[in-house]
């Protein structure tokens, strides 16, 4: 149920910040922008996702199942960086006409009770820190969104997306498979020639390519937690 944010309806909203799965972090995965893939690379494997119109969204990956989150204990999330989408709950952009509009969704598990998380506003109606920040993430996230485009058009144009399929045998004796997802194909990257690795250097794409490339060093780390969980 989203509605537009503002201090006369939500004068009273509270937000809980705390991380766990009954406020709806038990998810496998995340969309992710490019912007925040430095920080992203020390933790979580980046990956790509069609997007069902044709192209590619990258995500991270948390888990290797649905529902299966293994960042998250009972002291909460345990890495230092979170993604921006899940920064963002309960917020999200609303857009009329040129200008953006912040929305909040009213479902969600992170709405707090009178006593209950972080406030949004303040007593006299103006803006909390909390919800500035929620709205320089927002911001961000729509920059982002709009440079998106381009990156996945250059990857998939020189063809440097690749298919992969992970299988994990459990220990007791059966497999898992994590497939329909794809990786930057290191071999297609090192042919490229001077003057395409030039072009994707100017316009920052080789970068974000690297740091996708080194986050997959990740990836064994994620199996050996699910594996120690299912143990």
């Amino acid at each position: 149920m989203l509605q537009l944010l503002n201090n006369i309806d939500h004068k009273d909203l509270r937000v809980v910040t705390e991380r766990g799965a009954r406020w709806g972090d038990n998810v496998m995965s995340a969309p992710v922008i490019p912007e925040e893939f430095r920080k992203l690379q020390a933790h979580y494997p980046i990956v790509f996702q069609p997007d069902g119109c044709g192209s590619f969204q990258p995500i991270v990956l948390f888990g290797l199942k649905q529902g299966e989150n293994l960042f998250l204990t009972e002291d909460g999330w345990t890495a230092d960086y979170l993604p921006l989408s899940m920064q963002r709950m309960p917020f999200s952009i609303g857009i009329a006409g040129d200008e953006l509009r912040m929305m909040v969704d009213m479902a969600s598990p992170r709405i707090g009770g009178e006593a209950d998380g972080v406030a949004v506003f303040m007593p006299h109606g103006g803006s909390t820190e909390f919800v500035e920040h929620a709205n320089s993430v927002l911001c961000t996230l729509h920059e982002g969104l709009e440079r998106m485009p381009s990156f996945v058009q250059a990857l998939t144009t020189h063809g440097l997306l690749e298919p992969f399929t992970l299988e994990v045998e459990r220990p007791d004796g059966s497999f898992g498979k994590l497939s329909g997802l794809s990786m930057i194909h290191e071999e297609r990257l090192a042919a490229l020639d001077a003057q395409t690795v030039g072009l994707l250097h100017q316009a920052d794409f080789l970068y974000y390519i690297y740091m996708a490339i080194a986050s997959m060093s990740n990836l064994s780390k994620l199996i050996q937690r699910h594996l120690s969980q299912e143990a």
